[in-house]
């Protein structure tokens, strides 16, 4: 175990031990500051980003850094508000009393953030636990090293060490702050790897938030209006480069359009990226050679039906469609996490449904249809953490909307007014009165049972 880690951990577990949260108005405060921090920096941020993987510059503003204001302003504008404790009805068995619901923070957090997302995935989870009152440790990836040293400098400016700090590292620094105890931890990411979170979670009992992913079908019904689903998932897969946990992982289209929507989508990925995606400015690259690898590795040639050029010196991977790839292949195994989209045709619900129930539950879940029945009966018939009709992707721009996975797809949601509850216990408590003290409780009972059962639901 480093000492200079363990030092850290020990600075902020003191600093809470001894002063608890800052105040709330402080923390608006302490919101403020880092807003403007942010605006200051706003392109180096961008700069990074590009540095980092190629991200395009809209695509920063829009995934990284608008959305980052948005929550701070939420937050600003809310938190006084959200963090007043909350009077619920008192139990006539506890008459006479007030009774309250108090938000108060977990303690110590630590955040352990991804590469696809590497600013906003970090720092929203971050602002969330700062505001409720939590120090909080940051341990950004290592695979977008610009990002995290200006993640490191922004936090730097604004917070002393003992309430929130930035790690940087590799896996061994991941795996050596998990084995320190947290009040709470939260971690986006792989599968894999959020197993292995959980599970040195479980040493402390730590309670986790666990943003996963998974294989996202995007189901076509023959009623779609073809040309803008196509324009809108290849919107959603290829925004950068496909390394999006909610992107769409591959297309179940009803047989008696597929060559339609095939065509359309090899007309909106021209539109969007030109006839060589390569020389486009808005199109992002793999994040590094060994993700470059896997990907390549898991595309069929005989099957690509458009796209398939790759570069390794660059880390590109054009869009790309598989046609009709078997369950079995590798492409099919896992999530794709990257700009290969398979399309499989189906002829009935039938075989929806033995398809999108051989994986295991995905973190969103996308039909097109202008047939609402269907869209509701297929909403309704496979789990999922959250899901768009007409459209991919767009449900995690909504603050009002909790973001989270189920099953093997995370645990826990978080966003705006669900990232305060994220990172706050509900604490029940109850004021008991002492004007009054009726005697029906206490013992000897002799004949209260007939009374409780006569009055039992009243109670």
């Amino acid at each position: 175990m480093s000492q200079h880690i363990k030092g850290i951990h020990d600075k902020q577990v003191e600093f809470y031990i001894k002063n608890g949260s800052l105040s709330v108005k402080e923390r608006i405060q302490q919101l403020k500051k880092l807003k403007s921090e942010i605006n200051f920096r706003e392109n180096e941020i961008i700069e990074a980003l590009k540095l980092d993987f190629q991200k395009p510059m809209f695509e920063s503003m829009v995934t990284e850094i608008i959305v980052v204001y948005k929550e701070l302003d939420l937050f600003i504008k809310n938190l006084e508000s959200w963090s007043q404790p909350k009077s619920v009805r008192s139990s006539i068995l506890n008459f006479p009393s007030s009774d309250k619901i108090y938000h108060r923070p977990y303690g110590n957090v630590l955040i352990i953030a991804p590469w696809n997302y590497p600013f906003q995935l970090a720092i929203n989870p971050f602002i969330a636990a700062i505001a409720t009152g939590n120090t909080v440790t940051l341990k950004p990836s290592e695979l977008t090293p610009h990002t995290s040293t200006i993640l490191e400098k922004i936090i730097k400016k604004i917070f002393t060490e003992k309430q929130a700090t930035v790690i940087q590292g590799d896996k061994e620094v991941a795996q050596q702050l998990l084995g320190l105890k947290w009040n709470y931890i939260f971690f986006t990411g792989s599968v894999a790897v959020g197993k292995i979170v959980h599970q040195a979670a479980s040493q402390h009992l730590t309670p986790v938030t666990l943003e996963l992913g998974g294989k996202n079908p995007c189901v076509v019904e023959a009623s779609a209006k073809i040309q803008l689903t196509a324009k809108r998932i290849v919107w959603g897969k290829f925004l950068n480069a496909g390394q999006t946990c909610i992107a769409p992982d591959y297309i179940l289209v009803e047989k008696s359009i597929k060559l339609a929507l095939i065509k359309a989508l090899k007309e909106e990925i021209i539109a969007a990226y030109g006839k060589n995606s390569i020389d486009s400015p808005d199109y992002a690259r793999i994040i590094n050679q060994s993700h470059f690898e896997r990907l390549k590795n898991l595309i069929d040639e005989e099957k690509v039906l458009f796209g398939g050029q790759t570069d390794a010196d660059e880390n590109f991977i054009a869009p790309t469609l598989i046609d009709e790839p078997q369950q079995s292949d590798k492409i099919m195994e896992d999530e794709i996490f990257g700009p290969l989209l398979p399309i499989i045709s189906y002829e009935n619900e039938s075989d929806l449904k033995k398809i999108i129930r051989s994986y295991s539950t995905p973190l969103a879940f996308f039909v097109f249809t202008e047939n609402k029945s269907f869209a509701n009966k297929i909403m309704e018939q496979f789990p999922f953490g959250g899901g768009v009709i007409n459209d991919v992707v767009i449900h995690f721009a909504n603050e009002k909307l909790p973001f989270g996975g189920l099953g093997n797809s995370g645990i826990g949601a978080y966003h705006g007014k669900h990232s305060f509850y994220c990172f706050t216990h509900q604490q029940a408590v109850v004021n008991r009165k002492t004007w009054l003290d009726i005697p029906f409780r206490y013992a000897p009972y002799h004949n209260k049972l007939k009374w409780l059962k006569k009055f039992k639901n009243w109670l």
